[in-house]
């Protein structure tokens, strides 16, 4: 029984924690990097041409920034709008708060942060606009904020990572559970009896 609800919470593992972060991080393959905030010079706005067959693009958000900053979902650490022939195609806001930061430069404690603006679907070929703003989190000392667009990203079923976090728990708890019986039963095992005779407890 153990080993099955190990192999039980490990799937759970890949479908609710590998699989997305793969998706996101790992799947398509990237078509651009804009710079869009140098500390010098502030933000502005960056432009990369699309085409249909790039569809569907995820749009990441790597962001530099130095020392530990303290991030909270409730906290807009930056605004993105991407634009195109047809309008508005994304408008989305970054808090980072289940970012993990990245090394960049140890001596300066420059450290990365990437947060997911989302996917861009139904792309007809031309050029696409994005503004990059910041929000209303305070003491973020930021050092650069760089777009990262990758196409042909895979996209993921929104079923999949509730699947993988109960099956974590079911495996988790069997697995728990499988383990104290069987030192019950270990401990449950009948001692053998005295010895009698040379040696014994109760020789005459």
């Amino acid at each position: 029984m153990r080993v099955f609800f190990l192999l039980i919470l490990l799937a759970g593992i890949g479908l609710g924690i590998l699989y997305p972060w793969a998706a996101t991080n790992f799947s398509g393959r990237e078509i651009a990097t804009l710079p869009v905030y140098d500390r010098d010079a502030g933000f502005s706005q960056a432009e990369a041409r699309l085409a249909s067959a790039d569809a569907p693009v995820r749009v990441l958000v790597d962001m530099t920034a130095l020392a530990a900053p303290e991030f909270a979902p409730t906290r807009t650490v930056l605004t993105m709008t991407v634009s195109g022939e047809q309008g508005t195609v994304l408008a989305e806001t970054m808090s980072f708060a289940e970012s993990k930061p990245q090394e960049r430069n140890p001596q300066l404690r420059q450290k990365i942060y990437r947060d997911e603006v989302g996917l861009l679907t139904g792309i007809e070929d031309g050029d696409y606009t994005f503004v990059v703003g910041p929000g209303d989190a305070e003491g973020i000392d930021i050092q650069s904020v760089d777009i990262v667009l990758r196409g042909g990203a895979a996209v993921l079923d929104p079923r999949l990572q509730p699947v993988g976090y109960v099956l974590s728990a079911i495996g988790f708890i069997g697995l728990v559970l499988a383990m104290r019986a069987r030192r019950r039963k270990s401990g449950n095992v009948a001692q053998p009896g005295p010895r009698w005779g040379r040696g014994g407890g109760n020789s005459a």
